[in-house]
């Protein structure tokens, strides 16, 4: 990915685009994701709006969201407060 292309790479090394460099970049931008395994997001006025993450990713995370889904809110909310630090 390059910065020319209007992709960028964050600090904590998630390919950024703008909404409005979006279009211009989405084939690489997913064939960076789904080969290079990196994450991605869209940007507005630059802050994250959306993200775009590896298949694989997605597949194993999908089952712990569900079983959040189910727990007790006051679980819930310790489980997402121990996450707090590791989440973006």
């Amino acid at each position: 990915m390059a910065a020319d292309q209007g992709i960028r790479i964050a600090g904590d090394g998630v390919a950024e685009v703008s909404m409005t460099d979006a279009r211009a970049n989405l084939t690489q931008l997913i064939r960076d994701v789904r080969y290079g395994g990196r994450s991605a997001a869209f940007t507005e006025r630059g802050a994250r709006s959306a993200y775009v993450v590896p298949a694989d990713f997605y597949e194993r995370a999908r089952p712990f969201f569900q079983a959040l889904e189910h727990m007790p809110e006051n679980e819930r909310d310790q489980v997402l407060q121990l996450l707090r630090p590791y989440w973006p």
